[in-house]
């Protein structure tokens, strides 16, 4: 389903942190704004008033109600009926500003949702705008455990029966925190950051063949769980009956690769499970690994150099 928010859920969502007042127009609480709406559109999600590309949101501050005054009466009942017609989510005014008759009249008869605000212009559009743009933000749930592993955003991936969770278990009891086992959800909040939080769900709780459905928080502490982290890295389990060992140049560099996610790619490091490997010990070698590579260390890719180099002198 597309994200949405309803203008009611916007008003209790930042009454406290903007001090919202309803002014007119709560018959219209029930008016949404979908996703969909936001993709290829000119105006932002919030902005201060405009009449030809009107925002979502549309902020009026002292300039805009002095712009209003500045119209005759017949041009000023056109240009508010205008405003109701383009069905805003919502009407915001700054300052705790008299808020005009015609205007409150207007917002009334079209349940147009009307607010009022102590704080300034800038303040409202900063954080409707934020609120607004991660909540109708690009998401995806994805299969696996989703863990901080050295302050690094990690996604665990496998088949079913790949040892995931108990991976996961030891990383846990080495330090490391849980964020969201099974249905990880990632939005994307940025141009190159995706946020992965857990479902309110499946909160605090890892579930591991065997033991059932653990909660992490009451066994091992706080400090072991996190709400959310960006995504960095993401760790495939594999069975080596599913796929080749990696060979050739892969035993030098690694089973490397990325993984579409949204509009992103992430790196991805394949793992093979098999009897006796320490999974925790790999899983942490790789994203101490991921750590050095986006720093421009190459370990890899410096012995390359160095024996290059040897079959050159060699040759001299």
């Amino acid at each position: 389903m597309n994200a949405s928010i309803s203008a009611g859920a916007l008003f209790e969502h930042q009454r406290e942190r903007l001090e919202l007042r309803w002014l007119a127009g709560q018959d219209g609480q029930g008016r949404v704004v979908e996703a969909v709406e936001t993709v290829a559109r000119r105006p932002s999600l919030a902005g201060y008033l405009n009449t030809i590309y009107p925002n979502r949101v549309q902020i009026l501050g002292t300039e805009e109600l002095a712009w209003l005054d500045t119209l005759d009466s017949r041009h000023r009942w056109e240009t508010i009926e205008k405003i109701m017609q383009y069905r805003p989510l919502a009407l915001v005014i700054s300052k705790n500003q008299s808020c005009p008759e015609d205007l409150r009249l207007a917002a009334e008869e079209s349940q147009t949702p009307l607010w009022s605000s102590p704080r300034r212009g800038h303040e409202l559009l900063n954080h409707l705008q934020y609120h607004l743009a991660r909540t109708l933000a690009p998401r995806v749930t994805l299969h696996g455990v989703f863990m901080e592993i050295y302050s690094i955003g990690v996604l665990i991936t496998g088949d079913a029966g790949s040892g995931k969770s108990e991976l996961a278990l030891e990383l846990i009891t080495r330090g490391h925190r849980l964020v969201a086992d099974d249905a990880p959800e990632f939005t994307q909040i940025a141009p190159d950051v995706l946020d992965g939080t857990c479902p309110e769900m499946l909160q605090d709780l890892l579930e591991v063949r065997g033991l059932g459905v653990l909660n992490i928080r009451e066994m091992f502490g706080d400090t072991t769980v996190k709400g959310n982290k960006y995504l960095r890295l993401i760790i495939h389990l594999t069975k080596p009956m599913d796929e080749p060992l990696p060979g050739g140049i892969e035993r030098l560099t690694g089973d490397t690769g990325t993984r579409r996610v949204l509009d992103l790619d992430v790196p991805m490091i394949t793992l093979p499970v098999m009897p006796g490997r320490n999974l925790a010990v790999l899983a942490e070698a790789a994203t101490r690994l991921h750590s050095l590579r986006m720093k421009g260390l190459d370990p890899a890719a410096a012995f390359i150099a160095r024996h290059s180099n040897f079959l050159e002198r060699g040759e001299a």
